[in-house]
């Protein structure tokens, strides 16, 4: 697997996803019970600011981090243009020569950039079914999201299952499509 290819094909479908909400469906409740469709697409831009300033300076100071990862609004009143403005951002900060190499600080400790667009890769894959879900849509690159469930079953740790992150992997039959396996893993209730 190439992730920077992998994690293009992520935001590829994350934009189809993103630009696929109407404003009346901002507000709809998700499968990620403690956010609104709006509250994952503000964590999801958050995120790829968050990942494309690590992979240009390393680290992002503390209080800029809290403000995009912890509930400030990266949004405005345009969801659709922020959000492809950060993930603009993102994919020119991962086209520098060695970025999967280089080391970068995340809250849960430091990693190479390699790492740490994996994690990416599993939590925005999880997170464009919960918007797709919540707003009668559907993932189209299904591959993508099996690709991002190995991944998270790679990577999740239990340090990463606890209220707010991921719960508990939910049971779910293995021929179940690729969304419901993927959010069944990342503890949702499908």
């Amino acid at each position: 697997m190439d992730p920077l290819a992998t994690m293009q094909r992520v935001i590829d479908e994350s934009t189809r996803v993103v630009h696929g909400v109407t404003p009346d469906q901002l507000g709809n409740p998700t499968l990620c019970t403690e956010w609104t469709v709006r509250d994952i697409i503000n964590h999801i831009t958050g995120g790829a600011t968050f990942f494309a300033m690590v992979a240009e300076q390393g680290s992002v100071p503390d209080d800029v981090m809290g403000r995009l990862l912890g509930g400030g609004d990266n949004l405005g009143d345009d969801y659709r243009g922020a959000f492809d403005a950060a993930t603009e951002r993102f994919s020119q900060a991962f086209q520098q020569p060695g970025i999967l190499e280089k080391m970068v600080k995340l809250p849960f400790g430091e990693m190479p950039a390699g790492v740490a667009l994996n994690i990416g890769i599993f939590d925005v894959s999880t997170h464009n079914c919960d918007i797709a879900q919540a707003t009668g849509q559907e993932i189209q690159d299904t591959e993508v999201l099996s690709t991002a469930l190995e991944v998270g079953k790679q990577l999740m740790g239990p340090e990463m299952r606890q209220p707010g992150v991921f719960g508990p992997e939910r049971p779910c039959p293995e021929d179940a499509p690729a969304d419901t396996r993927i959010l069944a893993f990342a503890g949702r209730d499908v």
